[in-house]
């Protein structure tokens, strides 16, 4: 009997330790529950599960403009973060200055967290507008404002390939401790490759970002890396 309690033990031992070798956690948070009161929370922000061609999503709507210091930001509740992969369907519109869709992570608060988001209205832009397609920033120390003024062309970039700036198109943001790297629809290489600009060893919530005016989010995925 010794024995056969010490076998089940070790076989139960190398069974978690086997669980545990870096198989990352995946969730799809449900985009229809985004106003139930408990499983998303929103800030400076209106929401509405819509379907649009076909997809199950959720329109987002900023209260104010970043310029103002207000963000809209969807937090998913009961899933944290540290490093992995958050991929999304995107779609904003054609409209200078009003459409910048995006995702949220290290989220510590309405006003303390990090972001890649898009400008569709720049994807088929033509000379300086170009390489401001997509942006990273890290709230509240560094805005866009201040990143392009004391490092012009490092935390924005354009976006390769180019999608349809009134279309859906897919991002894949990839979060590692000190690095992000920012991927649009297929490509092997990223559109934005950023030194990470705040502190990333906790494990904090994402959402979805949304600034000035609305966008759409479908396809929501969260993957960690441990």
């Amino acid at each position: 009997m010794k024995h056969s309690s010490w076998g089940v033990g070790l076989v139960l031992f190398l069974l978690l330790a086997a669980a545990g070798q870096g198989q990352p956690r995946v969730v799809t948070p449900d985009l229809s529950t985004i106003n139930d009161g408990a499983s998303w929370t929103l800030h400076d922000a209106t929401a509405e599960a819509v379907e649009v061609d076909g997809r199950k999503a959720v329109r987002l709507r900023s209260k104010g403009d970043s310029a103002d210091g207000i963000i809209g930001i969807a937090v998913f509740n009961g899933f944290e973060l540290t490093t992995g992969t958050i991929e999304i369907e995107l779609k904003g519109k054609n409209v200078r200055q009003e459409s910048f869709v995006g995702v949220a992570f290290n989220v510590a608060g309405a006003k303390t967290f990090e972001a890649v988001y898009f400008r569709p209205f720049n994807f088929r832009a033509e000379g300086v507008f170009k390489g401001r397609a997509v942006q990273y920033v890290s709230w509240p120390a560094n805005t866009w404002e201040k990143l392009r003024e004391s490092q012009p062309g490092v935390f924005e970039a354009p976006v390769q390939p180019v999608p349809d700036p009134d279309g859906w198109f897919r991002a894949r943001i990839e979060i590692g401790e000190k690095q992000v790297r920012v991927f649009v629809e297929s490509a092997a290489e990223p559109s934005l490759t950023v030194e990470r600009l705040a502190e990333g060893g906790k494990g904090r919530p994402v959402g979805l970002f949304v600034d000035v005016s609305d966008g759409l989010y479908a396809h929501f995925k969260v993957s960690a890396d441990s």
